[in-house]
């Protein structure tokens, strides 16, 4: 039997103390997110402290903590404490130290609002290095489950069932209190208690109504305004031609809730939206990606899961772009962002907007690919200029990269990454954490770029 093996000896003392560089290969993803964190003005960051009491972790080293877990799949404030034990490249970016899940957790609850600046940070560092010059742009958005389940929804119709019903039993054991010297009453019921369970349930109840009505109020200012808007549209369409314009006339919107508005209970500021999986308690995540690199330059999250007006805030997003990043000249996006107000805000945005305008069929004849359309009239608007230049081979061209960009950033995100679901509640944390998972996203793009 051979004996030709390396012995094995977790015994022997070091003679002189380790060190953390030695701890993993010169080319590690960790190594790069310390040297990208190192290069960060954190200013903003540390004058938050006020230097009292014991000494705080540094903040360069707990967001370079964050971003690898989130680049990682190690999300939890749990999770990244116990891999500072378990894990070597985790133990190199806490150098040796291992800050507790409530420590991660605050640190990480507090300074969401700070992540936008940082991300933006980041993309010039990308510049710096020759990783990123901004042209075109893919945008699209995924749904991303709620810290909630669709479960704990109630609606207006059920709310108003159980709160009858609650009520009715409330009545009964009002009277069963009063008469309860002559009343049979099961010796297992504790009339307070059921009592309090009940008033405990009407008062969550009535929190809920009381944001379903408010919800229905803005619905129905908004609805009122686009009433109006189709209203004065057909008048002037009226007097323009002389004729009365074809189709019914809008029917005027109707105020109060409705019997399937609903509110979670749990994340009252989710929403229940259609996905490719059903119906889930979710949020809808908007990224727009850089068609070469892949990186992600805005995001944004909104409660709407329909996309049609995400295109303003992503537009706003890419203005609000320091100049030295590039200037976008074109986005690319797929029939569900498509509009004539959107594609005319592109247009005034200086972007050029290729929308698709319906389903593209599969298998398009050879000649029909790479022949030219027509000849555009001269008096044709931005919707028929987009049209025209989407049936050109250079159009078609451009716009088949849509799917090879956006798609495989949240196919990555979601299943590499395993980012399926956020961790934090409420609208503004969500969006803090969405900055902070498209942080992580980037941070690998630019490792791997950067070879």
């Amino acid at each position: 039997m051979s004996t030709n093996f390396i012995p094995v000896d977790r015994n022997t003392i070091y003679l002189l103390p380790p060190s953390v560089q030695d701890w993993l290969p010169e080319d590690h993803l960790a190594r790069f997110v310390v040297d990208i964190v190192s290069q960060l003005n954190l200013r903003s960051i540390t004058e938050q402290y006020g230097g009292r009491g014991s000494k705080a972790y540094h903040p360069r080293m707990l967001l370079a903590l964050l971003f690898y877990g989130y680049a990682t799949g190690v999300f939890s404030s749990r999770k990244l404490e116990k891999a500072t034990y378990d894990s070597v490249a985790f133990r190199f970016i806490a150098a040796n130290h291992h800050p507790d899940h409530d420590t991660i957790a605050a640190f990480r609850k507090r300074f969401l609002d700070d992540l936008k600046p940082l991300f933006v940070q980041i993309l010039i560092i990308a510049k710096e290095m020759g990783l990123l010059k901004l042209g075109k742009v893919s945008l699209d958005g995924t749904k991303v489950k709620a810290n909630a389940s669709k479960h704990r929804a109630l609606s207006w119709g059920h709310a108003c069932k159980i709160e009858k019903q609650l009520q009715a039993e409330v009545a009964e054991l009002m009277r069963l209190a009063e008469e309860a010297d002559s009343a049979d009453i099961p010796d297992e019921m504790n009339i307070p208690e059921e009592l309090s369970r009940r008033q405990d349930r009407l008062n969550a109840i009535a929190e809920a109504k009381k944001k379903i009505e408010q919800r229905a109020d803005e619905r129905y200012s908004r609805e009122v305004e686009e009433y109006e808007r189709k209203v004065d549209a057909r008048k002037t369409k009226a007097k323009e031609t002389g004729k009365k314009p074809r189709g019914k006339d809008p029917k005027p919107p109707t105020a109060g809730p409705r019997d399937k508005d609903q509110v979670n209970l749990t994340d009252e500021e989710s929403r229940i939206m259609p996905s490719a999986e059903g119906f889930k308690q979710a949020y809808n995540a908007q990224a727009a990606v850089d068609l070469d690199t892949m990186c992600v330059i805005s995001t944004h999250v909104t409660q709407s899961p329909n996309d049609k007006q995400e295109v303003y805030p992503t537009l706003k997003n890419l203005d609000e772009l320091p100049e030295q990043l590039g200037k976008v000249d074109t986005m690319l996006a797929d029939t569900g962002y498509f509009s004539e107000a959107n594609v005319n805000q592109c247009i005034q945005a200086e972007v050029t907007p290729l929308f698709s305008t319906g389903r593209q069929k599969h298998n398009q004849p050879l000649q029909e690919r790479f022949t030219e359309p027509e000849s555009l009239p001269d008096d044709a608007d931005h919707v028929e200029t987009m049209k025209h230049h989407l049936k050109t081979p250079e159009g078609k061209r451009l716009y088949a990269k849509r799917k090879s960009t956006v798609e495989p950033v949240f196919g990555i995100i979601k299943q590499v990454m395993g980012f399926r679901q956020f961790l934090l509640r409420g609208y503004e944390a969500v969006s803090g954490e969405w900055t902070l998972v498209s942080i992580a996203w980037n941070l690998k793009r630019m490792y791997a770029l950067n070879g």
